[in-house]
């Protein structure tokens, strides 16, 4: 029963394994929209007493899930210490807490519920191998990103700060200019009007073009590669399932 158990849980190569799957997908997905729906204002009795009962249901379903990889688990103390083992925990403690100290707030932290999205969904485990692959490029694009954003409060502060010492008072306050105009949001709330600065600014958001472009070239070239290495493993298990069959 315990080897059963395990394969529904922890394997999709069965139907029930993949209706395992898919029930847990569904019942994130419901539990993130009860817990928007519970913002709403004014709500009928009736329907934040659904709202409740539904929650609480997928409370129950989420406690005996994680009850279940306890007892299946090879190294069940390994498995509660595990990155998953805390985020399945995290997922039902929070509506335990909230009920028995009348705490509403940690309630909120049930939205990490969506981190087990990535378990159950092939695309979002494709893109954690991605950002795997793109590790060491990411990690060079975020330090240059760091460094052009402290370049540019300079830059900045220097071209400004004697025309409005009190918006850039400093290259700290010169930090925020930065960020929007890399971004390319522009709130306007800071804006250069000295020429110096303005043609500065240009230059900036010029760049900015390109810090925008940058991630989501390396995430779907590291896509490709990602989708590439399943290919060849899907393969080399249908040839390995062929062998063991001759």
């Amino acid at each position: 029963m315990r080897h059963r158990l395990k394969q529904i849980i922890e394997s999709n190569a069965t139907w029930q394994g993949r209706l395992f799957d898919k029930t847990l997908t569904v019942l994130i997905l419901v539990s993130v929209l009860t817990f928007s729906a519970e913002t709403v204002p004014n709500l009928s009795p009736l329907l934040t007493r659904i709202l409740a009962v539904t929650e609480w249901a997928i409370v129950i379903f989420f406690t005996f899930e994680y009850l279940a990889r306890i007892y299946v688990a090879d190294k069940p103390t390994a498995y509660m210490r595990s990155f998953w083992g805390i985020i399945d925990l995290l997922a039902i403690l929070p509506s335990y807490l909230s009920a028995g100290v009348g705490l509403a707030s940690l309630r909120s932290i049930r939205l990490l519920r969506l981190f087990k999205l990535a378990r159950y969904s092939q695309a979002v485990r494709r893109l954690h191998r991605a950002i795997l692959i793109a590790k060491e490029e990411s990690i060079l694009f975020f330090v240059m990103t760091v460094l052009t954003l402290y370049l540019s409060a300079v830059g900045i502060y220097y071209f400004e700060h004697q025309a409005q010492p009190e918006v850039f008072s400093s290259v700290f306050h010169s930090l925020w200019w930065a960020v929007t105009t890399l971004t390319t949001v522009g709130y306007g709330d800071a804006y250069p009007i000295t020429a110096g600065g303005r043609i500065f600014t240009f230059c900036v958001l010029m760049i900015g073009l390109g810090i925008v472009a940058v991630p989501a070239g390396l995430v779907a070239s590291a896509l490709g590669k990602a989708r590439q290495l399943e290919d060849e493993e899907s393969s080399q298990r249908g040839a390995s399932t062929s062998d063991d069959e001759a």
